[in-house]
């Protein structure tokens, strides 16, 4: 029977994006050369984004293949992924991400007998040699890595799907839910198997965007459930603590550009009244910090970076951390914490749960995105839990 409606234009939309994408596949790869030269793509391995694998595909057995986007996403996954190996020890397991970022925290989390590649780029090129080197029997998608033709890709060859932690933001169900693009998520969505969403309201969008109910299942977020799977060996920053033990301080994590100058407006007001105190900025990405602390040296500031392994000397009120994976066990030392990414607009705010469940205060802009779900649930069971402030006010309220 032939298709109508929705589902037929979603199948015309299809071909248009799979003939666009097969066109701009040489400029793709130029991007991906570009993105390489600046840091931005693994060194070696970033043929991998091309569909090009760097490890061999167990000869037998099923393969069940985890994708998130990026650290968080990948964190989140990690608990699933080690029930299913515990569960299922006779099936392998792939794991993907796209960023340098994660890679370099993740390959030492996950478990040994996880193979970890880096995802394909969308391309009909990349993501048809993909599948069909390693077959995967079943796919898990983490949030909202909705790429067309992964999607019909796997239909097409009869692998399950699934979407855990699904959400949509709100930008991006506008953006899903305009004329010319909603044939086309009317296509994708049916194509899931399972479809585990953060809470009712994204329930409700998905399904405004054709996901049939019966796949719509609550399973709570994940990003709860992380610390209970994480290694805890705090070892590695023992010697930060010994440092901060006689002192006052405060921490600002997860930093976006500009945020810096909130944070560091504060900590020159703090500063006057408290002039011990040391402010521990970990901006999102590491070269941020490093660019944070070059500015602030050549205004004479006495800045220790993490990297460098430098000391809290006296005059040194400011500690930079620019690596990665020590977010939460920074925590664990601080018992102040703000959120970043949430202090301007266009920003969607981090997961808060971590801080909060390392016994932290925990403030945070107004520009949270989807994890809203989270600080309205922290609040209902305690109105201090979380204290959310606008840029300004979080700056004049010291």
């Amino acid at each position: 029977m032939a298709m109508t409606g929705p589902m037929a234009k979603g199948e015309i939309v299809y071909k248009i994006y799979r003939a666009l994408t097969y066109g701009l596949s040489p400029l793709l790869h130029l991007h991906l050369h570009w993105r390489k030269l600046r840091g931005l793509e693994h060194p070696i391995r970033w043929r991998e984004r091309l569909g090009r694998p760097s490890l061999r595909r167990p000869s037998s057995g099923p393969l069940l293949w985890f994708h998130a986007v990026s650290l968080g996403e990948g964190m989140a996954a990690i608990p699933v992924i080690k029930f299913c190996s515990q569960r299922r020890p006779d099936v392998h397991i792939l794991m993907t991400t796209t960023t340098v970022s994660a890679f370099e925290v993740l390959k030492d989390r996950l478990p040994a007998n996880v193979i970890y590649q880096f995802a394909p780029i969308d391309t009909p090129a990349a993501m048809d040699a993909f599948l069909g080197y390693w077959k995967p029997n079943w796919i898990v998608i983490m949030e909202s890595e909705l790429w067309p033709n992964l999607i019909i890709g796997a239909s097409k060859c009869g692998i399950g799907l699934a979407l855990l932690n699904a959400r949509l933001s709100a930008k991006s169900f506008r953006h899903w839910s305009r004329p010319v693009l909603f044939p086309l998520m009317s296509l994708l969505l049916p194509k899931f198997s399972l479809i585990a969403p953060l809470s009712s309201v994204q329930a409700i969008h998905f399904q405004l965007l054709q996901a049939p109910p019966f796949s719509i299942k609550f399973s709570g977020d994940l990003k709860y459930v992380v610390d209970e799977y994480e290694q805890k060996d705090t070892r590695h920053i023992e010697y930060l603590q010994k440092q901060l033990s006689q002192k006052q301080f405060w921490m600002a994590a997860s930093i976006h550009r500009g945020e810096e100058e909130i944070i560091l407006g504060v900590h020159n007001v703090l500063v006057q009244t408290h002039p011990d105190i040391v402010t521990i900025i970990v901006p999102r990405h590491p070269q941020h910090g490093q660019e944070i602390a070059e500015e602030l040296q050549k205004g004479g500031q006495n800045v220790a970076l993490r990297s460098q392994h430098k000391e809290l000397i006296p005059g040194t009120s400011i500690y930079l951390v620019d690596t990665l994976g020590e977010l939460r066990q920074l925590y664990k030392l601080t018992p102040i914490a703000v959120i970043g990414g949430s202090f301007f607009p266009g920003l969607a705010g981090h997961n808060i749960s971590e801080a909060a469940a390392a016994g932290c205060a925990v403030l945070t802009g107004h520009h949270v995105g989807h994890f809203s779900h989270m600080v309205r649930e922290m609040q209902q069971y305690n109105s201090l839990s979380v204290i959310q402030k606008r840029a300004f006010k979080f700056w004049t309220s010291f």
